[in-house]
């Protein structure tokens, strides 16, 4: 293993009935809560009024963001740092899957600096965010992982941008993991979490070091955990569980645990991005549907080691085959997986993308200039990875 800093103070209250801690946890960081959140579904499943009582109960003032989009925009994040100074706000407590939790961490940092909060993430300006407001969270969707690590991603409309940015002041200093909060969740948002999931630990485990063994036999458990549970969930959406078991895989699968020093670049995320940036796919959709190809497109005699241990350690895909046949099996497994047992759209024309922008979204993925991913990737790798996606 490479030289690393673990550091995930995070306090989780995991499982039924912890709500009753919000209050007291709150109080810690102050008396006037910001509560972000996203459309009506807290509120269709009776979590708005718990917290709401939970927060009148411990005698804090309230005020309300709400209409945070699945993939957050930056408008949304001034809204709320703009709010944040106004009201004098102590503490951000973010109600909803990743999109309010991440959105919310730049609310919390945009409410402590006089500059557009975009600066935090505009590659061209990249301004180290080195304080923000304390940030409190209650899941409702097992996807981002956002509720156990210090990053986030922002879309911006205007310029058709979507970036991601880390800093440790990011990080929640609570998190609220109640898997019967998820119970209402769909089948189909509960297949594009689960392959958020399996995304966050591919672009780990495909590297190229060979001294990985126990984060590796680590990350075998987790994705076996995702394929065993998520079906599950979606015929059985409040098996508890099956919703438990999804809810901690995504905590782990992305809060730096799995990296184990790990210096190469994440490659689907990146080129995601750039989908939903110009599309407004959902990210996990966006995810299914590229990292087979991607698996495909950097299959060599020098990386399908990998891909063995991939497949016979996760699939069961029998390890006396040629090491070629049984890699092109793992591919199919994961394929059979994410478009078969998931039910996910398989190809970019299937959720209305064509090869309009394959071009400025293939630069603008790479940056300039290479992605060195588990294979390094151009901007011709990367307009090649899209059109494999067509079909």
């Amino acid at each position: 293993m490479n030289d690393f800093i673990y550091d995930i103070p995070v306090r989780v209250y995991f499982g039924r009935d912890q709500l009753h801690h919000l209050g007291e946890e709150l109080k810690k960081f102050g008396t006037r809560v910001l509560m972000t959140y996203g459309g009506g579904s807290i509120k269709r499943i009776g979590l708005y009024d718990r917290v709401v009582k939970e927060i009148k109960d411990a005698g804090l003032e309230l005020f309300e963001l709400s209409g945070i989009e699945p993939n957050p925009r930056i408008e949304s994040v001034r809204k709320g740092a703009q709010m944040c100074k106004e009201h004098n706000i102590d503490v951000l407590l973010a109600v909803g899957g990743g999109s309010t939790i991440d959105a919310t961490k730049f609310m919390a940092a945009g409410a402590c600096v006089d500059f557009d909060p975009w600066d935090f993430l505009d590659p061209a300006k990249r301004v180290k965010c080195e304080r923000a407001l304390p940030i409190v969270d209650i899941l409702t969707l097992s996807a981002t992982g956002s509720e156990m690590d210090c990053g986030g991603v922002i879309t911006n409309p205007e310029t058709r941008d979507k970036y991601g940015a880390m800093y440790p002041p990011l990080l929640p200093k609570v998190s609220f993991l109640d898997p019967t909060n998820t119970f209402s969740v769909s089948p189909y948002q509960t297949a594009c979490g689960a392959a958020d999931m399996m995304s966050h630990i591919i672009e780990v485990y495909f590297n190229t070091n060979t001294d990985l063994y126990m984060l590796d036999c680590f990350m075998e458990g987790l994705m076996k955990t995702i394929i065993r549970f998520a079906p599950v969930a979606m015929r059985e959406p409040e098996n508890y569980e099956a919703r438990a078991n999804l809810m901690w895989a995504s905590s782990w699968a992305i809060n730096g645990f799995i990296n184990g020093g790990k210096c190469q670049a994440w490659s689907c995320h990146p080129m995601e991005h750039e989908l939903s940036a110009f599309y407004d796919i959902t990210h996990g959709l966006g995810l299914a549907i590229l990292t087979p190809r991607w698996m495909e497109y950097c299959l060599n005699e020098q990386t399908v080691d990998k891909y063995v241990q991939f497949g016979v350690n996760v699939f069961g895909i029998d390890a006396t085959l040629p090491q070629m046949d049984i890699a092109r099996k793992a591919i199919d497994s994961l394929s059979e997986f994410l478009f078969g047992t998931l039910g996910l759209k398989r190809t970019l024309p299937e959720v209305g993308i064509d090869r309009e922008h394959f071009d400025v979204m293939a630069r603008k993925s790479v940056g300039g200039r290479v992605l060195n991913g588990f294979i390094p990737l151009r901007e011709e790798d990367v307009k090649k990875i899209y059109e494999m996606c067509m079909s």
